[in-house]
């Protein structure tokens, strides 16, 4: 199970933390991942972690903004954000998933149907 929280309302320019706690087994995990979605829009991948190596990927245009990180010890992903922007308001989600083509393909890493679980997501909103 995954619980995602952080989110908030907060002014452009801000920055803000995100973070992911996953409780019960996580031996099978392979990559933690952060999408985000806006009303009418499909979900988006924003970064995403492996969870034995701590390799990160990023989608490009937010690799200088957005730092993700993870804490194997406390089960906990996180995502760093800074100079937050208007356009990037949005619900965060954090997913898991056990394949291990998700470290290996870049195309099914940034496919939400190739993660086995989800959290229930936390609303960023900016303002500007």
């Amino acid at each position: 199970q995954l619980q995602a929280s952080g989110g908030g309302l907060v002014q452009a320019g801000d920055s803000l933390r995100l973070s992911c706690a996953a409780s019960g087994s996580t031996a099978s995990i392979m990559i933690m991942a952060w999408f985000r979605q806006t009303p009418g829009s499909e979900r988006e991948f924003v970064a995403g972690v492996s969870w034995r190596s701590g390799d990160l990927y990023y989608r490009d245009y937010l690799k200088e903004r957005f730092t993700a990180s993870r804490d194997n010890a406390k089960n906990v992903m996180f995502l760093q954000m800074h100079g937050l922007k208007p356009e990037d308001t949005a619900t965060y989600y954090c997913a898991a998933s056990s394949s291990r083509q998700n470290l290996l393909s870049s195309l099914v890493r940034r496919t939400p149907s190739r993660y086995d679980f989800w959290g229930q997501g936390t609303l960023v909103t900016v303002s500007s």
